[in-house]
């Protein structure tokens, strides 16, 4: 295991010079109970590059969606602070682009109105034309190219997850977070789909935070695996470097000789 500890310290060239897009420090999360306060998180620090692609792993309980709804700003911070692209998040905003499990899509839009709600509100000043062009782009890139105008509750969950993360990707957010978007999904759906976001976000090169529970999804996916504590108190217990080119093929993943060192160094974390 030494040897795998070592390298954390190879470069991975797509992120050499680049900034800190993501700082979270001395994060907190608090809940109250009837029995006192229950804390989730606890001094809980974490920097992610401009550019890179963060996979967080740890088990059920231990606050990765918490961490993940606090960046995005749709759970109150308890103390710390979170800084995007330098300034202070106060709330939810357009630069942080969620993709839940659950597509949460409105079932009686169309896939091109859902995705449509997002681009006006980010692009007001845009033409209609150009926002179209918009929704159209990214929706073909998720390959529902000849799909823009079914309802979403005629569509497979598997799709609703494509208009998800073309909803997403169509706001130019500076950071992509991701919480558990393909847990609900069938084993061959899973794969086609996180082919679709790696080529997209290869693309785009936003800064992306995932949380996932699946450790060679974790591996496939990100520069760098960030494995937390079990809560309570949870924090960042370790982290390890994946420097595997990109972009990336899944047979060549799997077939690279330190493939099975990763995944086990993971597993052996999960395990203690």
């Amino acid at each position: 295991m030494e040897a795998l500890l070592d390298k954390n310290t190879y470069t991975i060239p797509h992120l050499e010079g680049k900034p800190d897009m993501l700082v979270c420090q001395n994060l907190k999360k608090v809940y109250p109970t009837g029995k006192g306060d229950y804390v989730v998180l606890d001094d809980l620090h974490l920097a992610v590059r401009q550019g890179e692609f963060v996979s967080i792993i740890g088990h059920s309980g231990c606050g990765k969606s918490t961490l993940l709804t606090m960046i995005a700003g749709l759970n109150e911070i308890s103390g710390g602070k979170v800084y995007v692209d330098q300034q202070e998040i106060t709330g939810a905003g357009p630069d942080r682009a969620v993709v839940f499990q659950s597509p949460s899509l409105l079932p009686w839009l169309t896939a091109i109105q859902n995705v449509m709600i997002g681009v006006k509100q980010v692009f007001p000043h845009a033409s209609s034309a150009e926002k179209t062009d918009i929704c159209k782009y990214y929706l073909d890139k998720v390959g529902l190219g000849n799909d823009f105008h079914k309802k979403a509750s005629s569509l497979s969950q598997g799709m609703q997850q494509r208009v998800g993360i073309a909803r997403a990707f169509a706001l130019k957010p500076k950071i992509l977070l991701l919480d558990e978007p393909f847990g609900m999904l069938d084993s061959l759906t899973r794969g086609e789909l996180q082919d679709v976001l790696l080529e997209i976000w290869q693309k785009e090169k936003i800064t992306a935070l995932a949380i996932t529970h699946d450790v060679d999804e974790s591996i496939f996916l990100a520069d760098r695996v960030i494995m937390m504590t079990s809560g309570p108190y949870a924090k960042i217990g370790d982290e390890l470097a994946i420097p595997f080119d990109r972009p990336r093929n899944r047979k060549d993943v799997l077939e690279h000789p330190d493939y099975y060192d990763y995944r086990g160094y993971l597993i052996n974390f999960l395990n203690h």
